[in-house]
């Protein structure tokens, strides 16, 4: 088994945006460039056969920018109107882009009652399952208007673990958070010299959680602690992850050829019949 022989087969394939990788961290606004490619490439996997659905941030910094905020929004409130604001935008930006090529898209807003509850999650998964029937491309962010931490089950924070969660809602074959990281480092590559790039992941130990660091943007919500967690979940699920670089959004492309970019983490279903070759450094 290879990367190739293993990613070119998956079908049902989750795609994390994070921040940065479509907005220009200088204003926060809209790569629009940027953006108009994701979707191009989103499209050729359409066309390829595949169910795509797509966890995008980026309404928070839009609505942010939309206001003439300067700075991160300082509370709960804030937070909330920029999300009712740039989750409008973003939308309207991501069906212009889609229909195009006349591809239909869905805006599925979630909390975490949504996938913890069992009526709910129940009804999200038939939701998610009739949409990829219908050909449509589910886009989906946490609803920041209503999602609050006093309330019982709490919000997401952060996307990497929406898009867990998604992964795992609707069994995906694949998940890919695109972000402002290569990968997964023995240590933080920015501070120290002799951090050594982690191509594979047979599986994810508490040596591996203790390298994760925090978020070093100011538009981001998720460091690598929250794509480790989500990479636990989601191959404990049955779901292999890779984390990239967004910064080339056509790293797409090349992770579905097989091409060796970006830190692949394998699902526990394969067990001990990974081959040595799928190794962690």
């Amino acid at each position: 088994m290879d990367r190739k022989s293993l990613l070119t087969g998956k079908k049902r394939i989750v795609i994390k945006v994070g921040t940065s990788t479509i907005t220009y961290s200088e204003t926060g606004n809209i790569n629009l460039y940027k953006l108009e490619r994701f979707v191009r490439v989103l499209i050729n996997l359409r066309n390829q056969g595949k169910e795509i659905i797509v966890v995008s941030s980026g309404a928070v910094g839009v609505g942010k920018s939309a206001l003439g905020l300067e700075h991160r929004p300082a509370t709960e409130a804030e937070k909330q109107a920029c999300a009712a604001v740039g989750q409008a935008r973003l939308m309207m930006i991501y069906e212009k882009f889609f229909n195009e090529y006349s591809q239909l898209t869905a805006q599925v807003l979630l909390t975490k009652e949504s996938i913890l509850n069992v009526e709910c999650k129940k009804k999200a998964r038939q939701t998610f399952q009739q949409l990829l029937r219908m050909n449509v491309v589910p886009i989906v962010n946490e609803n920041d208007v209503i999602s609050v931490d006093e309330l019982s089950y709490g919000n997401f924070g952060d996307n990497d673990t929406l898009a867990a969660y998604v992964a795992t809602l609707v069994d995906a074959d694949l998940l890919i958070l695109m972000s402002d990281i290569d990968g997964l480092y023995t240590d933080d590559p920015r501070k120290n010299k002799e951090a050594r790039f982690i191509y594979t992941v047979k599986k994810i130990d508490d040596r591996l959680e203790r390298m994760a660091k925090g978020s070093s943007t100011e538009c981001g919500t998720g460091g690598m602690a929250t794509k480790i967690t989500a990479g636990k979940m989601v191959t404990e699920s049955g779901t292999d992850m890779i984390i990239a670089n967004g910064e080339n959004i056509y790293l797409i492309d090349d992770i579905m050829a097989g091409k060796k970019v970006g830190t692949l983490f394998l699902s526990q279903k394969y067990g001990d019949n990974v081959e040595d070759h799928f190794s962690q450094m």
